[in-house]
Parts: C-alpha cells; sequence; structure tokens
C-alpha cells in the first residue's frame, strides 16, 4: 500500500512543489504522516476483525458440524436414492395390475427417458448456475444469511438442486443453523463424489409433484408425466414439462387435482397455471427457448391435457389388491425374521416377534418399489368378477340386528347373500382366479381366503372315502350299512339323511356318496376312525383343526370345529386330480426388488396324500355326484362338455352351500351363504353360478381348463364282480338272487373271500314278519326265497333290534326278493296242544295258538272215519275259513318242525249224512251248540292260503339293472 502511495506522491511531485513552498512542505509531511498512520490502523484493525470473524464463523460452521462424519460414497448414493417408492402388483402374463397401497406413489426413471424440456425447466426455475456450481453459490448462501439475521419478510432462494436434494434425502426440513450448515458441507461432498446427471436424475426422481388423476400423492417426474398427463416422462411437451416442473414449489397448491382424483375449479387451478407461465418465462430468460417457444408455450390450453379420474387397482382390483397385499406381507416377514435366525414358531410363539416383523415386511412392501408377480390370470379373473356381478338368482337380503357403534342403539342391516369362488391349477398349485365377495364396498371380508365355514358334505371324499380306499378299508363296491346306527343325542337318532330322513339300507359307498347319504359316511368313518381320518386333512392343509375334530364323527359331515375356507377346501380337491399329491395353494409367484434382483420365488412342495390308486377311485365316484348324483342339474347349466367330478356340500341348517367340481388340469369351488349364517333356500344357485364361472373361463382360456383332457386309471386297478350284499365275491346264492354287481379295486385290496350273507331256502311269514323255516318245516307254510344271514347280520349291524332289520333292505326292486329274518324262531320239542274252533255263518274261527313255534293250520273235512285236508292257514292273530259246502269240519295246529296236534272239536255245517265216528275219536261235541259266537278278535274273512295260492303275487320281477333307489338330491348333515 505505501509503494502505490508513495508512486502516487512522486507523480504530484511537480505539483506539490509549485504549490506548496518551503514552508507549507513541513506541514504538510506532519499531515501525511499523521494521515498515513491513521489508514495503517485502520487496515491493520480491519484486517484482524475480518480475521476475527472468519475464525469466529469457521469455528461456528465447525460446531454446528461437529456430529457430521465424513460419508463414504457408497453411503451418500444409497441415502440419495434411498427413497419411497410403491410396490408394483402384475398379473400372470406379467400384464401391470397397478401398485399397492401406498403412502406416495413414484415411479424411478432414468435421465436419459426424461424429456429436456424438463430437464431445461428444473434448472431455470430451480438453479440456473447449476452446471456451474460446486453444489453451493456463496453469494447466495450470504444473502440468505443475511435474510435470516436480518429477519427480512421476503426471503430469495439460497440452494441449490444439491442442497435441495441433500435436505430431502438426507437431512429433514428443519429450519436453523446446523441444518443449513450441514447441508452446504455435505453439498460440497455430493458434488465431489457425483456427476450433474446422477444429481439431477436423483432429484427429479425424489421431488414431490402434488396429486395424480387418482388423488394419490405423487413423487418423481414418471409418476407426475402418467398421473396428471397420462404420458411417459421422455414424451413430455413444452407445456407439460414446465406445469410439472413448477409444482414442487407448492405441490399441493399447484396440483391440478383435488384429494377424490378431481379436477379443482378453475380458481382452484389458477395458481398451477401461474406458477407454469413463471417457469416458461425464467426458460426464456435462460436461453433454453426461444421466444416464439415461448409464446406458443403461453398460447397452449394445458388444462385440456389433463387426463380424467383413474381407478386405482384397490379401486378396481380391491379383492385381489388386498389379498397380495397380506400374502406378500407373509412372504417378506418370512425373508426378514429368517436373515434374522428365527423359526416360523418363533414368529408364532412370540406376539412381540410377530408385530415386530409385520410392521418391518409393511413397511419395506409400501416403500421400497417390490414387483409383485402374480399367479392371477388377468382375464379369468376380470370375468369371474363380471359373472358374479351380473348374477341374477342371489337369495334375497336378510335381515340382521346389530349395535350400533355411535348410538349403541341396536339397528337392523340387510345382508346380502355373499360368494367366495377359487380356480386352481392341479398340478402346480396356482390360485388361477378367485371371487372375494360381491361388493367390497359392502363388506371387505374375502369369502374365498378368510371366511371360515363348515364344508358340509363336500368333506366325505376328503376325510371319509378317499382315506377309507387309501387304507384299503374301502372301495367304490365296498357295501355300507345305512340303517339306524344307534347314536343318539338330544335322545333322538343321529345322524339323519337330507329330506326324507330314511335309511337306506346296504347301499355301496359309491351309490352312497353319489347321494350323499349322511349316516352311510358316518358308518364309515367310525369303521376307520381308529386309523385317524383327520391326519389327510392336515396333509392337505386344513389349517384351524382342533384336537376334537380328530374325535367327533360328525367330522365326515363337515362339521370342522372352525370350518375350512374356499382356498383350503378347493385345494384339497385338487389333489385328487393331481393323483393324490397335494401341492400348496398360492398366489404370488415371485417378488423382485427396485433393482429386479430375485427376493423371492416360490417352489413347490409336493405332498403325497393318497396313492394314485386311491385318488383315481375317489374320482370316478364323484364322477357319478356329477352324472346323476346330487350335482346331476350341473352339465345342463355348461356351455361345454368336460371330464368333471365333484362334490355338493350343505351345512346344518342349510346355512352355507357348496360344490367343488374338477378335471384333471383345475379345481374350482365355491361357497355361497351370509356373512352372518342363515337358512338359504334358493335351491342350487351355487351350480348355476358356478357353471356360469366354468363357462366364462373356458371362453377366454380354454387351455387352462383342458376339456379335451380326461382321467386317466393308472395300474393297480382291477374290476371285479361282488356281491350287492356284502361287498364280497359273489355265492352261488348272490348271483341266484340277481343281486351281483361290479366295480374297480385298488388290486392288492380286492375281495378274496365270498359272500356269505345270503342263505338260500325256506322262511315262514307271520304277521308280516319272517323266520327262517327248519328242514322238516311243511313247505305248505314255508316260502322259498334268499334270506339275509342272521349271523351277518349281527356282524354289520349288531345296534339292530331284530324289528330294525327291515332297515337293511333297500326300498329298491332288486332286493324284493331278499328276505330279512324277524327272529329265530326256537322248536319247543313239544307236539302243539289241540285246538277249539267255532262257526259263524258259513266260516269257521279260532284264536291264536298259545305257543310260539305254532305257523299255521290245517283245515280237514270229515268223511267218515277219514279226515280230508282242504286248507292250510298261516299263522296269525285274526284266523278263520271259510267253509266250501255243507260238511263236518276240524282244524289242526302245525308248529315250525312239522309237529301236528291233533284235530279240534268237529263243527258241522248244514245237512249231512250221518257217518260213522272215526276210529279214536268221540262224539263229546256232538251237542255243542255251534251258534255260539266264539270270542275272536275280528269278524273278517281270512282266506290266507299256502304260497302256491294263484291269489298271491308272482315273484317280482328282477330284471331290473338300476342298483339303488332313485336319487334322494340333498345332503344336508346335522352335528351331534
Amino acid at each position: 500500500m505505501k509503494k502505490y502511495f508513495n508512486t502516487f506522491l512522486d507523480t504530484v511531485k511537480p505539483l506539490k512543489d509549485k504549490i506548496f513552498n518551503e514552508k507549507t512542505g513541513k506541514t504538510f509531511r506532519i499531515t501525511y504522516s499523521v494521515i498515513w498512520n491513521l489508514i495503517l490502523i485502520f487496515l491493520i484493525s480491519g484486517t484482524l476483525l475480518a480475521a476475527l470473524g472468519v475464525g469466529v464463523g469457521a469455528g461456528y460452521f465447525a460446531s454446528l458440524v461437529k456430529d457430521e462424519y465424513p460419508r463414504s460414497y457408497e453411503e451418500m448414493k444409497k441415502d440419495i436414492y434411498n427413497y419411497e417408492e410403491p410396490s408394483e402388483l402384475y398379473f400372470a402374463d406379467g400384464e401391470l395390475a397397478g401398485y399397492l397401497r401406498s403412502d406416495i406413489v413414484r415411479e424411478e426413471v432414468k435421465i436419459e427417458d426424461v424429456s429436456d424440456y424438463f430437464l431445461d425447466a428444473v434448472i431455470a426455475t430451480e438453479d440456473e448456475n447449476f452446471e456451474n456450481h460446486d453444489g453451493v453459490v456463496p453469494k447466495a448462501v450470504l444473502r440468505a444469511l443475511f435474510q435470516e439475521v436480518t429477519n427480512a419478510s421476503v426471503q430469495s432462494g439460497g440452494s441449490t438442486l444439491t442442497q435441495q436434494l441433500i435436505k430431502n434425502q438426507i437431512l429433514t426440513n428443519e429450519v436453523s443453523f446446523e441444518r443449513k450448515a450441514k447441508e452446504i458441507l455435505l453439498a460440497l461432498r455430493l458434488e465431489n463424489f457425483f456427476d450433474k446427471d446422477e444429481i439431477l436424475e436423483a432429484y427429479i426422481n425424489v421431488s414431490s409433484f402434488g396429486r395424480n388423476s387418482s388423488g394419490q400423492n405423487i413423487a418423481g417426474v414418471q409418476a407426475a408425466a402418467k398421473g396428471i398427463f397420462g404420458v411417459d416422462a421422455k414424451d413430455l411437451n413444452l407445456p407439460q414439462a414446465a406445469f410439472i416442473a413448477g409444482l414442487p414449489q407448492s405441490p399441493n397448491g399447484y396440483t391440478p387435482f383435488t384429494r377424490d382424483g378431481e379436477l379443482k375449479s378453475e380458481e382452484g387451478m389458477e395458481p398451477g397455471l401461474d406458477r407454469q407461465k413463471t417457469v416458461l418465462k425464467r426458460m426464456y430468460e435462460n436461453g433454453f427457448i426461444s421466444k416464439n417457444e415461448y409464446e406458443e408455450a403461453l398460447e397452449y390450453d394445458i388444462v385440456n391435457d389433463f387426463i380424467d379420474s383413474v381407478e386405482t387397482p384397490l379401486e378396481k382390483y380391491p379383492y385381489l389388491t388386498m389379498e397380495s397385499e397380506r400374502e406378500a406381507i407373509n412372504i417378506l416377514m418370512e425373508v426378514l425374521y429368517e436373515e434374522d435366525g428365527y423359526t416360523k414358531e418363533d414368529i408364532e410363539n412370540s406376539e412381540i416377534l410377530t408385530e415386530r416383523y409385520t410392521e418391518l415386511a409393511t413397511r419395506n412392501l409400501r416403500q421400497n418399489g417390490y414387483k409383485i408377480y402374480t399367479t392371477i390370470h388377468k382375464d379369468i379373473y376380470e370375468q369371474f368378477q363380471e359373472v358374479v356381478a351380473n348374477f341374477q338368482n342371489y337369495g334375497p337380503d336378510k335381515p340382521e340386528q346389530i349395535e350400533d357403534e355411535e348410538t349403541g342403539e341396536t339397528v337392523t342391516v340387510y345382508e346380502k347373500m355373499e360368494v367366495g369362488v377359487s380356480l386352481i391349477d392341479n398340478a402346480t398349485g396356482k390360485i388361477i382366479s378367485f371371487v372375494g365377495g360381491r361388493d367390497y364396498s359392502d363388506n371387505q371380508l374375502n369369502h374365498a381366503t378368510q371366511a371360515y365355514r363348515h364344508n358340509g358334505s363336500s368333506m366325505k371324499p376328503l376325510v371319509v372315502y378317499g382315506p377309507a380306499i387309501d387304507m384299503g378299508l374301502a372301495a367304490p363296491g365296498t357295501v355300507l350299512t345305512d340303517v339306524d346306527l344307534g347314536i343318539r343325542v338330544n335322545g333322538e337318532p343321529w345322524p339323519h339323511n337330507f329330506v326324507s330322513s330314511k335309511y337306506y339300507g346296504l347301499t355301496s359307498a359309491r351309490v352312497a356318496l353319489t347321494n350323499s347319504y349322511n349316516v352311510s359316511a358316518v358308518y364309515l368313518i367310525r369303521n376307520i376312525m381308529q386309523n385317524n381320518p383327520v391326519q389327510y386333512l392336515e396333509k392337505m392343509g386344513f389349517s384351524k383343526l382342533v384336537p376334537s375334530d380328530y374325535e367327533n364323527y360328525s367330522v365326515a359331515l363337515g362339521a370342522t370345529s372352525n370350518g375350512v375356507s374356499v382356498v383350503e377346501n378347493t385345494n384339497a380337491f385338487a389333489t385328487f386330480g393331481n393323483d393324490g399329491q397335494y401341492v400348496e395353494s398360492y398366489m404370488i409367484e415371485k417378488i423382485e426388488d427396485r433393482d429386479g434382483n430375485v427376493i423371492y420365488e416360490h417352489e413347490s412342495e409336493p405332498v403325497e396324500v393318497f396313492s394314485p390308486q386311491a385318488a383315481y377311485l375317489t374320482v370316478d365316484m364323484m364322477r357319478d355326484v356329477v352324472r346323476n348324483g346330487t350335482a346331476r342339474a350341473l352339465p345342463g347349466y355348461l356351455n361345454f362338455s368336460a371330464d368333471f367330478a365333484g362334490k355338493t356340500g350343505t351345512s346344518q341348517e342349510t346355512r352355507d352351500i357348496w360344490f367343488v367340481g374338477l378335471n384333471p388340469n383345475v379345481t374350482m369351488g365355491i361357497w355361497m351363504g351370509y356373512s352372518t349364517p342363515k337358512t338359504i333356500t334358493t335351491g342350487s344357485v351355487h351350480l348355476q353360478l358356478w357353471a356360469q364361472l366354468m363357462n366364462a373361463a373356458f371362453e377366454v382360456a380354454p387351455d387352462i381348463i383342458g376339456a379335451e383332457d380326461s382321467f386317466q386309471m393308472p395300474d393297480g386297478i382291477v374290476k371285479r364282480s361282488y356281491c350287492g350284499v356284502s361287498g364280497l365275491l359273489p355265492s352261488e346264492a348272490c348271483a341266484k338272487a340277481g343281486l351281483v354287481q361290479s366295480d374297480y379295486f385298488i388290486a392288492k385290496y380286492a375281495p378274496t373271500e365270498t359272500d356269505n350273507s345270503l342263505i338260500e331256502g325256506k322262511y315262514v311269514t307271520i304277521n308280516e314278519k319272517n323266520y327262517l323255516a327248519m328242514d322238516s318245516t311243511p313247505d305248505e307254510f314255508a316260502k322259498s326265497g334268499f334270506i339275509l344271514n342272521p349271523d351277518f347280520i349281527k356282524e354289520i349291524a349288531p345296534q339292530l333290534d331284530e324289528d330294525e332289520y327291515e332297515q337293511l333292505i333297500p326300498d329298491n326292486a332288486k332286493w324284493d326278493n331278499i328276505i330279512v329274518p324277524s327272529a329265530k324262531i326256537e322248536e319247543n320239542g313239544k307236539t302243539p296242544a289241540s285246538i277249539k274252533i267255532t262257526l259263524s255263518g258259513n266260516t269257521i274261527k279260532w284264536s291264536k295258538h298259545g305257543e310260539e313255534d305254532v305257523i299255521g293250520y290245517r283245515v280237514y273235512r270229515i268223511v267218515g272215519d277219514q279226515g280230508e285236508q282242504i286248507g292250510s292257514i298261516i299263522a296269525g292273530d285274526s284266523l278263520s275259513y271259510k267253509l266250501p259246502a255243507n260238511g263236518m269240519y276240524a282244524v289242526t295246529a302245525v308248529d315250525i318242525a312239522g309237529n301236528e296236534s291233533g284235530l279240534s272239536n268237529i263243527i258241522q255245517f248244514g245237512t249231512v249224512v250221518e257217518q260213522p265216528p272215526m276210529d279214536d275219536e268221540t262224539d263229546e261235541n256232538e251237542n255243542e251248540d255251534h251258534s255260539e259266537e266264539p270270542p275272536t278278535d275280528s269278524e273278517e274273512d281270512n282266506s290266507e292260503t299256502n304260497p302256491d295260492n294263484p291269489d298271491n303275487p308272482d315273484n317280482p320281477d328282477d330284471s331290473d339293472d338300476s342298483e339303488e333307489e332313485p336319487i334322494d338330491p340333498g345332503d344336508n348333515e346335522q352335528q351331534p
């Protein structure tokens, strides 16, 4: 400074010498010295003060950032790219279904896939020196600092794009010197690690842009471009780019949409339109666009580009969205807790761990931008929802009393009849489609996966017939005893068959399943209960079994303690269609992170439940259910034919109706009922709706349904004839009786013993009861036929009393010639005593003999000393004989062994020529008053004669090919 000052003096020295003389020169020198020293003092003081200020400022800055450690490149990269992004949901064909629920909708995009107009608009608006600074603009920082210190009412922006990125991704929006100091430090460091494009790309992906046309909060330019204009970010034109670029300053203020996804009013949109003009002006002023482009953009009608309101996935596919979310959370939970070394049992046994990992999984699903790939076939799923929405035959809405949450008062609401459906691929377990309910806005419960109800008779193949066949304890031709089983509930016989409550007698397993006989099913499960048939349900994924289910016979009728879901029931039936291999159903195929890394992929683990032979035989029986059983109406509802098998189900009081049908490729189950169980009065609507859904699936995806395929019989199955009475190899008697049938058996379990259930021989009928005859029983009182062996009866139905044996005979013409012995008459070894007869008009009468083994009576005409037998009367409570002509008559009693009593008293009818008395007879009755009426129970004429009497009916025609009685369409169950 002194050097420059001296140079200045040298320059002015000549002038100084002229102006100043020697006298004044001294004065000047003194003044100059004083001034110079003062200048030096001020300069030194200023420098010291400046140094002090810088030191104090630096010290203060250092104190503000003392807790901020030097971050590495990897840390900073993770931080700036760690933005919240919703998870995407995909159909089986890879088509995007939409986003799962999230606080904000975001879709990451690369900078090269973004319109240059938008990038220029962002720079012009937010940071015009972006390409030149190192993360911080000192002038802007000082200006902002001055405004903060002076508490200026209007503050100009002091943050670069880099600083804004730091604030959004690493720091907070807190207004403080500490946060600002850290922001500056980290911005400088970020610029040191990343190039400008990387910083700009991160910024345009994290910034908030208001709401989309669905009313969702959006972030990132790609979500903004799609959600506001319906285009990709790379296709934004200049006016659209300027509009979006202006949104981050006040996202909710400038956005054109309300939270309901509706366009704001003209007044409401004005701030956003004004902001767009500001962005365009800055782009023009900074040379990013020409004047012509600027003017054209100002004239552009941007409002016309705003898209109409769009349904969110939750609005369009509510049941799919929510079910996918539930499954994905469960999967992510498992991934997380296994990474931490926990097992499934650990989680199930700890509420704290369950809550912790549920929260973690939910948060990750909301924020981490996973791609969730489902097994759901888009076209079938959409068709299913349409069919259910348009079905016309639902039952009526029914009243239900509930308590109002606000007032506490009881109010009446009306519940709709609901439906749950699941369509599963047999071989893989993929859930191809499902129906969660009729209207999600009315009822959010997913009736396919979350509702657990009693599955009625659809349980029979799963826990009774399938297991019994697999154990070798039954086959389609096994004869079951559908009679009173001796079980009592509240003093009444249990179970009951549906509709008629009658018993069906000796019936094959095939017929019993076809017609869904309840008693037969309980009879069979009682026979196999010691082998724990409920274990089969465990293997097939029934999740809510309890110990009592393993002991209660009512499980055969679907009356488990907690019920079963539609998916579980359908999945179990798919086991039969997959050769007895159970493959757990699933709906999430795989999950990828935002970088495309697969973090989960489903792997099936088949479990052998039934042998292929047992599975096939059960399917073959269920074919009959569809052909001519309780689901026989189904083929008439279908638009195509296929090899379908299946089983209906109805719970107690008809509160639930089910049908599960399968072919070799797929299995579909349907449930219908009310959310609060109520009696259903609409008949077979479930079969109608099932058929409509299957028709729809076949129409859009026939290759998935595979109507041309049929179930193939595996090796190890043979066809054998058996006796329809016992299920054993036919005996000669069974063949003669016309009761030989044939069916399929697992070869190693085919019958090897010969039937012993029938006896071909004589019997006697007294008072409509049948008794086995003896060899010596007179033919005139006996009939020839086929009799159930009493020993066989005791073996199969020991609980029956003798007067209940008739329950064993089916109401079927083929069985008309089969006799059930009511009891066996024991011959007492004595000759019956004589009886007394009386005459009434032209009819003689007598009372029942006092001895139980008397089976009949012979009527004699006395001619001279000879007795001529003219008639035989089978023993009964009311006995009489109409005399054919004048003469003398007597009667004898005959027991089952053929022993005959002496003649009764002799009755004279009309005028007769006197004959000498017979040998060994007296005339003690000669003077008897024949007009006296004997004490009889009835005055009716009894003209029963022997079986050869032409008045008796012929033997029934046994040419009828039907195996069983007409079908009883229904299968209601009752639980003890």
